[in-house]
């Protein structure tokens, strides 16, 4: 049942992932009035979990660096929004919503870590 732990995994990459979207959010709504910045976004999550699909990659020789299989780098995407008389295309009511929406990803990642270790320690026998 838990020979991998990939609940564990997908809800850390999860976790990982909504505290990196957090920071670009900031990053936007750092640069709301400067001219000509374009707001960015990450790529959804589910997109960049079919690309982690891909087969693993193994090492061949024992200075290779193997890969974890967690996410090192998400894809950032454009988020288009209208564009203000100055160039700048961050809209801080959009970047609340999102904002928003990576406090729930974060905040179920979590609850899915913390039950997932909760019935890992009961089918130990350790309880809580």
């Amino acid at each position: 049942m838990f020979e991998t732990l990939g609940v564990l995994r997908l809800a850390g990459d999860l976790a990982r992932y909504a505290g990196d979207r957090q920071a670009q959010l900031a990053r936007n709504v750092a640069n709301a009035d400067t001219p000509g910045y374009r707001a960015r976004d990450l790529a959804p999550f589910a997109e960049s979990l079919g690309a982690a699909s891909a087969p693993a990659m193994r090492a061949t020789r024992p200075q290779h660096i193997v890969s974890t299989g967690g996410f090192l780098d998400w894809q950032t995407v454009d988020a288009p929004d209208a564009v203000s008389p100055n160039g700048n295309t961050v809209s801080l009511e959009d970047q609340m919503l999102k904002s928003a929406e990576v406090r729930q990803s974060h905040d179920l990642a979590l609850a899915v870590y913390g039950q997932a270790l909760s019935i890992l320690r009961t089918s130990i026998g350790g309880g809580r």
